[in-house]
């Protein structure tokens, strides 16, 4: 992958990167970074509230979807219990249930 050199304005700052990351998603990262500086204002621990809301951030998402995921798994597998029940009805039991 090629790395490129971007200019980035965060925070009231021009900083200068390389990456080898698609140009656009490392422009929506700063944009990212740049809107949570706005958020918490200026202060001498900006830097330090902006990397902790955006782990913050990181965390809530993840559970998220962690959830979402135990959720579905717990769905397919109540599904497979029933497609398993039609195709292989118990003795004697009624398969059109």
């Amino acid at each position: 992958m090629e790395r490129r050199s971007l200019e980035l304005h965060v925070g009231g700052q021009t900083y200068r990167v390389v990456s080898a990351a698609p140009e656009d998603e490392v422009r929506r990262a700063a944009s990212l970074v740049s809107a949570k500086f706005d958020e918490l204002g200026s202060s001498r621990n900006t830097l330090f509230l902006v990397a902790m809301a955006l782990a913050n951030d990181a965390l809530v998402e993840r559970d998220r979807r962690l959830a979402v995921e135990r959720r579905t798994r717990d769905l397919l597998r109540r599904l497979l219990v029933r497609v398993e029940h039609v195709l292989d009805p118990p003795e004697g039991g009624d398969a059109g249930r």
